[in-house]
């Protein structure tokens, strides 16, 4: 587990030529059990890692679905805390790796090192922290790497070249592309200029690249797959999820895998 773990999975899947596919899943939305169930359905559908969004009052890049998902997730008294204790005692029943999304809050109120030092106790191998800026890493740095935790950097569409070069010599893992101007959500388009941004990104990046923020439809798998290695998709994912459309889980999903050949 760790950082190794995550940084070897997605090679070994870049390595068959395929794409790689993260969904997003709200950790305690419908309770503890139906979460670690979600964990499990994802994988069995071919997820490559998934990224578990940690519950926040306050979340700044959520757009309204990932909202209400942690609104739910809060009501039904979710804490980082039983998120932790929960993939402690259940993390031996999913086999990939996991990568918490949350917000530098609630890992303060936590406590940075008590966090890192738990997220590896939990098998928790990555973490993404979009609103703390690449200049305060610091402060997060030495708990992260002692305890092997892959920290995640975020390159919006704005990002200029230097910055793009910067983040990518400090991210771990992979590096995200966030492919929209704002927050979360499901989108029709995209700007004109991402096929651009994403190459940008390849070209800069000794880590693989995944987009996300808006990606919905297999089609927009396969597109973005063609400029990167892969995609995040959160959303959407939450959606067919409520509706328990798993079918169109895997259908999702396995444009990643086809999506390699069109690239």
């Amino acid at each position: 587990m760790g950082k190794k773990f995550l940084e070897t999975t997605l090679q070994t899947e870049l390595d068959k030529g395929h794409k790689l596919f993260i969904p997003y899943v709200m950790a305690g939305d419908g309770g503890m059990d139906v979460f670690i169930s979600n964990l499990k359905m994802l994988e069995e559908r071919g997820a490559t890692a998934i990224e578990v969004g940690v519950p926040f009052s306050d979340p700044v890049a959520d757009g309204p679905t990932i909202q209400e998902a942690g609104k739910r997730a809060l009501q039904d008294g979710t804490t980082l805390q039983k998120v932790l204790d929960s993939l402690k005692e259940r993390r031996e029943e999913i086999g990939i790796p996991l990568v918490f999304m949350t917000y530098i809050n609630p890992v303060y109120k936590y406590g940075v090192e008590h966090f890192f030092r738990d997220c590896q106790d939990a098998g928790v191998d990555g973490v993404i922290i979009p609103d703390l800026p690449l200049e305060h890493h610091d402060l997060i740095r030495d708990p992260a790497q002692e305890n092997e935790i892959a920290v995640i950097q975020l390159a919006t569409l704005t990002s200029p070249l230097e910055r793009i070069r910067e983040l990518a010599s400090v991210t771990e893992g992979f590096l995200y592309a966030v492919t929209i101007n704002g927050i979360t959500g499901t989108r029709d388009g995209f700007a004109d200029n991402i096929a651009t941004h994403l190459n940008k990104l390849k070209e800069n990046s000794p880590v693989p690249v995944l987009a996300g923020f808006g990606i919905s439809t297999p089609d927009h798998v396969r597109n973005m797959g063609r400029y990167c290695d892969g995609v995040v998709v959160g959303s959407k994912i939450i959606d067919l999820i409520q509706k328990d459309s798993l079918d169109e889980i895997k259908d999702l999903i396995g444009a990643s895998k086809t999506g390699a050949l069109h690239s």
